[in-house]
């Protein structure tokens, strides 16, 4: 396993002498050596981050970007063996049994595959950010590329003592690891420990593959199919496609195709080979390997990513032109799991069927198009809800952002429930008087200087006052002097009936929502 550490980071373009993050759904996905020198560290809301270290700077989780930049890497390390897989941007696999022999043994191995991957990935010198591990399964030999002291070769037969003193949480699994740490089983030696039948027996299929990894075994039983040929589906894209959105829209409808040819034979997939041909003749191809069953979706989104690495890379690497056919096919499949019948009749895959659905519209819409809501921190309304686009999300898996338990900071001064049910993106300028057609305003102890007796947003004809509450002073970011903010929320009803929000700031008022 080749892993480039905090490479959402790397392929940014910062070096690690910067105290950078990357954030997705409001916490950090990764962050540079000089960041966590700070006492940043992954999990972390944004806002904590920021306040560990004021001079932190913010990055956008880009899934595109990352495998965009790690392409390069993989065609380095390519000069070792054809056939690499990647698991995803930033680490990729390949079998050594055949490259070390020609190389003359494992650690001469990881010496040139080291070497070829920094030479490939920006800003790192002297094999700093990438490490190499060697073992006998894909689990161990990731566990053994994260070690600090980047190059570590497990040898053959002993991935089971490398692996007992790690913890748990390497799973990677998280509801199972906080079951498993209240069992007392914190290490994978202990869970190795445990008899494989009363593991099956209390966990089920997720036991199972916990307890073969723990063992240092592979992630399933050796059961795996060699795929029927029929089961690869091909597009012409004429004209040649030389634009990623253009060919990540056919991608789409061969995913979606894949996917039926597989649930109709009871299987999943779990590593695709991605298979381009350019008008020139020139033949590009990548395995994509995932810990799960690839859903139509997965394979969209690793389709797009390879072909932004394709189309979008150096002028070296990039093909000379427009992609003429594109094939996926199953490298690895095995038996489905079966669907999981609600509990009142019917199907439990809403969600996979809504993630098909909305990937066909992102097809028609553009990629980015289309957008799923994340719950936040803040305390205006526009605040509390972020859009993320859907590629970046997996709608069937849970979404803990999605939920209002998400949220457990007490965020003084937000307005109380309910929330607004109108957002305007521009808000529209409001004006508020008193009774004697005064402007009010709000002190600096957060108090209105008069009551509110009539509004007009936008212009509009003045409505009167029927009922009004608040102030909810607030005021932000007051150590940073380009970012500070004073705001001071005002909720009223009109006469027509109609509850808005407004809020006071810069000397004026600004109709920010409106409920329902």
């Amino acid at each position: 396993v080749v892993w480039c550490h905090d490479w959402p980071v790397v392929a940014a373009g910062v070096g690690p002498d910067v105290p950078a993050v990357v954030v997705h759904a409001n916490r950090v996905v990764a962050c540079s050596a000089a960041a966590r020198a700070e006492g940043v560290a992954e999990g972390l809301r944004r806002r904590e981050a920021q306040a560990r270290c004021p001079g932190l700077e913010v990055i956008e989780h880009d899934p595109s970007r990352d495998a965009r930049a790690f392409e390069p890497v993989v065609a380095a390390i390519e000069a070792l063996t054809p056939r690499i897989e990647v698991t995803f941007p930033g680490a990729c696999a390949f079998a050594t049994r055949g490259p070390s022999r020609y190389f003359g043994g494992d650690a001469p191995l990881a010496e040139r595959a080291r070497s070829l991957a920094t030479g490939a990935v920006p800003g790192r010198g002297a094999g700093a950010g990438v490490g190499i591990g060697i073992a006998d399964g894909p689990f161990a030999a990731a566990l053994a590329a994260r070690a600090p002291q980047g190059i570590v070769v497990v040898p053959p037969g002993a991935s089971a003592p490398f692996l007992a003193r790690h913890p748990v949480a390497t799973l990677g699994d998280d509801d199972l690891t906080d079951v498993l740490v209240r069992l007392g089983l914190g290490t994978l030696g202990a869970l190795a420990a445990v008899p494989a039948a009363d593991i099956v027996g209390r966990f089920g299929v997720a036991g199972e593959r916990a307890h073969r990894l723990a063992c240092g075994l592979d992630e399933r039983p050796p059961a795996a199919r060699i795929p029927p040929p029929d089961l690869a589906v091909t597009a012409e894209l004429d004209p040649p496609a030389e634009r990623v959105d253009i060919a990540a829209f056919v991608a789409k409808r061969l995913a979606d195709d894949l996917h039926q040819r597989l649930a109709a034979d009871g299987l999943a997939c779990t590593c695709v080979l991605i298979t381009a041909e350019t008008e020139n003749g020139e033949r590009l191809e990548r395995a994509w390997r995932d810990q799960g069953a690839l859903t139509p979706g997965a394979v969209a989104d690793r389709v797009r990513w390879q072909l932004d690495g394709w189309l979008n890379g150096s002028a070296a690497a990039r093909p000379t032109a427009g992609i003429a056919m594109l094939r996926l096919a199953p490298d690895e499949v095995l038996p489905a799991r079966g669907r999981q019948l609600g509990f009142w009749g019917g199907v439990a895959d809403a969600g996979e069927r809504a993630a098909r659905a909305l990937s066909r519209v992102e097809g028609l819409l553009g990629p980015g198009a289309v957008t799923v809501a994340e719950r936040r921190g803040g305390r205006g309304p526009g605040e509390q809800i972020g859009l993320v686009p859907v590629a970046a999300v997996d709608l069937g898996a849970p979404r803990p952002a999605a939920a209002a338990a998400w949220i457990q900071e007490p965020w003084p001064g937000r307005i109380p429930a309910p929330s607004p049910a109108v957002v305007p993106t521009e808000p529209p300028q409001a004006e508020v008087v008193d009774g004697d057609g005064e402007p009010v305003g709000v002190s600096g102890r957060g108090t209105v200087t008069a009551e509110p007796a009539q509004v007009s947003v936008a212009g509009g004809p003045w409505l009167d006052v029927a009922a009004w509450a608040g102030p909810w002073p607030a005021e932000e970011r007051w150590w940073d002097p380009h970012a500070h903010r004073r705001r001071a929320r005002l909720q009223v009803v009109t006469a027509d009936g109609v509850a808005r929000l407004v809020v006071r700031e810069r000397g004026a008022w600004w109709q920010e929502a409106v409920y329902d």
